[in-house]
């Protein structure tokens, strides 16, 4: 009997260690498949968020946009300046005109 459980337990140890070659075997197997493949693509989202603007950022916009409008203020009230001046400069040149020719 002794001989028989002397088989069994040699038998038992080979099993474990062909059990431990053969999980070798097949994490060696799978590391050489994650090698091969290609890493997945990244999942790109539809919708790129762009990153806010600061207040900063803000203040310079609003800055800007005043000294815009008070630019074309200043403009437009160059403008009717100037087509007062015009209209103006030529009431007179016609009135000098109509007493140009009363005396000839």
């Amino acid at each position: 009997m002794s001989d028989a459980l002397a088989k069994a337990e040699a038998a038992a140890r080979e099993a474990a260690q062909n059990t431990v070659n053969v999980e070798q075997i097949v994490a060696a197997v799978l590391a050489a498949q994650q090698a091969r493949q290609q890493p997945a693509p990244q999942h790109q989202c539809e919708h790129q968020h762009k990153p806010r603007r600061s207040a900063g950022e803000w203040l310079g916009i609003s800055c800007a946009v005043c000294v815009g409008g008070v630019g074309i203020a200043f403009a437009s009230l160059a403008l009717a300046i100037l087509g007062g001046t015009a209209a103006i400069v030529v009431l007179v040149l016609r009135s000098m005109w109509i007493d140009f020719q009363k005396r000839r």
